[in-house]
C-alpha cells in the first residue's frame, strides 16, 4: 500500500536544478494514481525546497494525486526541452486531444499548491498552445494555490473545464512570450469553459497577472453548440501590463468583482467575439473594480448579445474611451439588449467617457458621474531637431508646450515607427510598451535623439456619453456630467453624432452643467421618446 503523503526526494527526484526530474515524478504519479484507484484514497507528493528540473517531457496527472512544494522561490520547477526542441513541455497536462479527458474520464480530487514554475527554457521554433506552466483539462474538485509561473511560452495556468473548484493566490508573470497576438491563448490565466455543461463552478480569487501576451485572465468558450456556463466568479484579482486584462469571451453570467485592472494595451475589461469560436460572454457582472489607465479603452465591450451589467465601478485614465459598445472589425452584428451602466465614477479618459459604436437596444446609463473625459485635447504636431531626446519609453523636446496630459492616447510616429502616448509633461511623453512584457515603446533600438516626429491630433468633441450608433429605448437617467477642469477638455455632455440615432428613449434628470463647449450635440435629431428635466437642457431637443 503506498503511503499518503510520500516526500519526493525519497522517490527518486533530486531537486538539484540539473538532474532530470521528470522521469521520477511521472512514475510517482502513475503509482500514486493507481493506489487512489484501488482504495480510494487521496496522495499527496510533497517536495522540499529545491530546484526541480523538468526536462523534453510534460507528466500526465492522475485522479487522486496532489503536488505540494514549500513555496514559491523555495520549491522550483524548471522546464526546458534541451533534447527535443519540438516538445511544449508542461508540467502537468491532461487534455482531450492527448488523452481523451471528458466529462466521464476527467481527473478529480488534485491539489497543486505551493511552488513555482518558470517555463523561460522551453525553446520552440513557433507558438505551441500546449506550452504552459499547467495544462489540465475536465477537473472536478481541483485546488491550485499559491502558485508562481512565469516565462511560459503559452499560457501559464492554461487549465479548462473546472468543476466545483477554485484557483487562489496565482501570480503568472511574462507568460505568452511566444504570442504574437494572434495565437490561441498566451495569458497569464486562461480558462476554457463550457465542458461540464451550463453549470461550471469557479472561483479565481486573490490572484495576479503582470506582462501577458494576451490576457491576464480570460474565460472561453471551447465549443460553437456549447452553452456558454454559469457558476464563474473572478473576485480580488489584479491584471496589469498585459494585452487585455480580464476578459469574458463565452461565459454567461461571469461576476467579476473587486479587481483591479491597470496599463493593459488593449483594454482593462473585454467583452467579446475574439475567442476560439466567436461566441461573446453575456449576462455578466461587473462592479467594484479599479479600470484605470489602459492603454486604449477601459471597458471594451463587443459582439454580445447582452444583457451585461457594470456597477459602481472607476473608469479614469484611460487612453481612448472609458466605456466602449462596439463590434469587432466595425461589422454590424445583432444589437447588444439591456446593457446597464449604473453608478460608475467616469473621469479622466482620452476620448468620451461614454461610447456607443454599435447598435444598442433597452440600454440603461443610470446614476453615473461622468466628468472630465476628453483629456486628448492637444491638436496635431511634429518636432525634431537638436534637444529632441528618445528613450525607450519616452521622447523629451524642450522646445515643446503640451498640456500636461493633453496628449493622452495619442499615436507618435517616427520614421516608420509608431507607439502611444500614455501621459505626458509639457516637454516629455511617456510611452507605453510596443507589447506586453516588454520595457521599450520601439521595436528595435529608440529611434536617434534629434530624429522628427508626428503627433496625431484629437478630435473637436469629446464627449461625456457618445451616441455614435443606432439606438433604441435607450435610458439616460440622473447622471450628473460635466468638467470641472481649470482648463476644461469635456467639449458636451451628450452628442448624438451623424451615424447615431436615438429612437424612443429617455434622457430625464440629468445635470449636463459645466460642459466646455455645451450640454448636447445634436448632430441627428432624436425621434420619439420623452426628454424631461435634464438641467441646462431648456427644452426637447429638435425634431
Amino acid at each position: 500500500m503506498e503511503p499518503l503523503v510520500c516526500d519526493a526526494l525519497e522517490y527518486g527526484l533530486v531537486g538539484d536544478g540539473v538532474t532530470n526530474d521528470q522521469p521520477a515524478l511521472a512514475e510517482l504519479v502513475d503509482r500514486l494514481g493507481a493506489a487512489c484507484a484501488e482504495d480510494g484514497r487521496r496522495r499527496t507528493i510533497r517536495c522540499p525546497p529545491g530546484c526541480y528540473a523538468i526536462k523534453d517531457v510534460g507528466t500526465v496527472w492522475r485522479s487522486g494525486v496532489s503536488l505540494v512544494g514549500a513555496g514559491p522561490g523555495a520549491t522550483r520547477f524548471l522546464l526546458s526541452n534541451p533534447g527535443d526542441p519540438d516538445s511544449p513541455t508542461p508540467l502537468a497536462y491532461f487534455t482531450a486531444k492527448e488523452h481523451g479527458a471528458s466529462r466521464d474520464h476527467h481527473i478529480a480530487d488534485c491539489t497543486f499548491a505551493g511552488f513555482e514554475i518558470d517555463g523561460s527554457a522551453v525553446r520552440l521554433a513557433g507558438y505551441d498552445p500546449l506550452a504552459k506552466g499547467l495544462g489540465l483539462q475536465y477537473v472536478l474538485r481541483g485546488r491550485f494555490r499559491d502558485l508562481y509561473i512565469h516565462g511560459t511560452a503559452a499560457t501559464g495556468f492554461g487549465c479548462d473545464f473546472l468543476q466545483d473548484s477554485i484557483v487562489e493566490g496565482v501570480l503568472t508573470v511574462g507568460c505568452g512570450r511566444l504570442d504574437n497576438g494572434h495565437e490561441w491563448g498566451g495569458a497569464g490565466i486562461g480558462i476554457g469553459v463550457g465542458g461540464w455543461g451550463a453549470s461550471e463552478r469557479t472561483t479565481i480569487t486573490g490572484c495576479t497577472a503582470v506582462g501577458n501576451g494576451t490576457n491576464g485572465i480570460f474565460l472561453e468558450l471551447q465549443h460553437p453548440n456549447w452553452r456558454p456556463p454559469r457558476g464563474i466568479r473572478v473576485v480580488s484579482c489584479h491584471a496589469e501590463g498585459n494585452h487585455f486584462g480580464i476578459s469574458d469571451w463565452g461565459a454567461d453570467g461571469l461576476i467579476v468583482a473587486a479587481c483591479t485592472m491597470i496599463g493593459n494595451l488593449e483594454a482593462g475589461f473585454d467583452v467579446s467575439a475574439r475567442g476560439t469560436v466567436g461566441i461573446a460572454g453575456r449576462g455578466g457582472l461587473l462592479t467594484g473594480c479599479v479600470v484605470d489607465g489602459n492603454v486604449r479603452d477601459g471597458l471594451s465591450i463587443g459582439n454580445t448579445p447582452g444583457p451585461y451589467a457594470v456597477r459602481g465601478n472607476r473608469i479614469s485614465g484611460n487612453g481612448r474611451y472609458g466605456f466602449r459598445v462596439h463590434n469587432l472589425g466595425g461589422a454590424a452584428g445583432p444589437s447588444a439588449r439591456a446593457l446597464v451602466l449604473d453608478g460608475n465614477e467616469i473621469w479622466g479618459n482620452g476620448l468620451d467617457g461614454v461610447h456607443l459604436d454599435a447598435a444598442v437596444v433597452d440600454a440603461s446609463m443610470v446614476n453615473n458621474r461622468i466628468r472630465d473625459n476628453g483629456r486628448r485635447c492637444e491638436p496635431a504636431g511634429f518636432g525634431g531637431g537638436a534637444g529632441v531626446r528618445y528613450g525607450r519609453t519616452c521622447l523629451v523636446d524642450p522646445a515643446a508646450r503640451w498640456v500636461p496630459d493633453g496628449l493622452l492616447g495619442t499615436t507618435v510616429t517616427v520614421g516608420d515607427r509608431t507607439a502611444v502616448v500614455v501621459g505626458n509633461s509639457e516637454t516629455e511623453l511617456t510611452l507605453a510598451p510596443v507589447r506586453p512584457g516588454v520595457t521599450t515603446a520601439w521595436t528595435g533600438e529608440p529611434p536617434a535623439d534629434g530624429t522628427g516626429y508626428r503627433l496625431s491630433g484629437a478630435p473637436a468633441e469629446r464627449a461625456g456619453i457618445t451616441l455614435a450608433a443606432p439606438t433604441h429605448g435607450l435610458t439616460i437617467r440622473d447622471n450628473r456630467i460635466w468638467d470641472g477642469q481649470d482648463q476644461p477638455t469635456q467639449t458636451h455632455g451628450i452628442w448624438l453624432t451623424g451615424t447615431g440615432s436615438c429612437v424612443s428613449g429617455t434622457v430625464e434628470g440629468n445635470d449636463l452643467a459645466g460642459n466646455a463647449v455645451a450640454a448636447t450635440r445634436f448632430d441627428t435629431a432624436p425621434a420619439g421618446g420623452r426628454w424631461l428635466r435634464n438641467h441646462t437642457l431648456v427644452d426637447r431637443p429638435p425634431t
